[in-house]
């Protein structure tokens, strides 16, 4: 069966401030390509976050794995009026989220230690504390699964859920078409069929990033058509830019 020719693409995130490597696909390969967050994140309240039974302040160490939990976590701690001890220690998984801590702490008083990008490279750090009691802010989502990494240090932490994610309301692209529809979670696929119960793939190309995100796909009857990370492509926008080239070759 002949591959049809992309010239449209929704990527279910926010669109990148500034220059991305999907603008760089659009303007390659003279596509249309539109950003429309599947899911968004919403506040809990005090007495939901009580109904954990978890002490803040019994945990010397905090890590932040993106800045929706940092918001959500200081927002916490100003709903139920508890000051943040000055020898708390911030373990962070990326410069760019370490550095978002200024929003809320004098940073140069503090002892701030981060990652490469993910969590599992924070571990190594981690376990230099490990007498420390880590909090771990996180969404509904991210309580309820596994982290295998964190799960074998033999570290002493507690997952707090601190916010939740809700599926967006995407009833105006009810008559929007796409060529590639780009999912990065599990969620994403949820708010689809949240939105769009009666979905039907057909010619659309869907691309997933993650193997949790592939396997919910697959538990829809959906077809994968594009995954990332793969050994020829890290990321999505490689894995994209290698499927198109293909599908637009020599097609009109």
């Amino acid at each position: 069966m002949q591959i049809k020719k992309v010239k449209s693409i929704l990527i279910s995130q926010p669109k990148p401030e500034g220059k991305s490597p999907y603008s760089t696909l659009e303007k390659k390969y003279k596509l249309k390509i539109d950003y429309r967050p599947f899911i968004h994140v919403e506040e809990i309240t005090p007495l939901e976050f009580r109904e954990q039974r978890i002490s803040i302040l019994n945990h010397d160490a905090v890590i932040f794995t993106s800045k929706h939990s940092m918001d959500h976590y200081f927002g916490m701690m100003e709903k139920l009026r508890l000051r943040i001890p000055d020898f708390t220690k911030y373990f962070c998984v990326s410069e760019a989220i370490a550095h978002y801590l200024q929003n809320f702490i004098t940073y140069r008083k503090r002892k701030i230690f981060t990652g490469e990008q993910s969590l599992a490279s924070l571990i190594p750090i981690m376990t230099k504390h490990n007498d420390s009691k880590f909090l771990f802010p996180c969404s509904d989502v991210l309580k309820k699964q596994k982290n295998i990494s964190l799960e074998e240090s033999g570290l002493n932490y507690t997952k707090a859920q601190m916010y939740k994610v809700a599926c967006s309301d995407l009833s105006d692209l009810s008559d929007v078409k796409y060529d590639i529809l780009v999912f990065f979670s599990p969620t994403g696929i949820k708010s689809l069929f949240e939105n769009f119960p009666n979905f039907s793939q057909e010619d659309t190309r869907l691309a997933i990033f993650g193997s949790t995100t592939i396997k919910s796909v697959e538990e829809k009857g959906l077809r994968v058509d594009i995954y990332a990370p793969n050994p020829k492509a890290p990321s999505m926008s490689m894995a994209l830019d290698q499927y198109i080239r293909e599908a637009n070759k020599r097609r009109r």
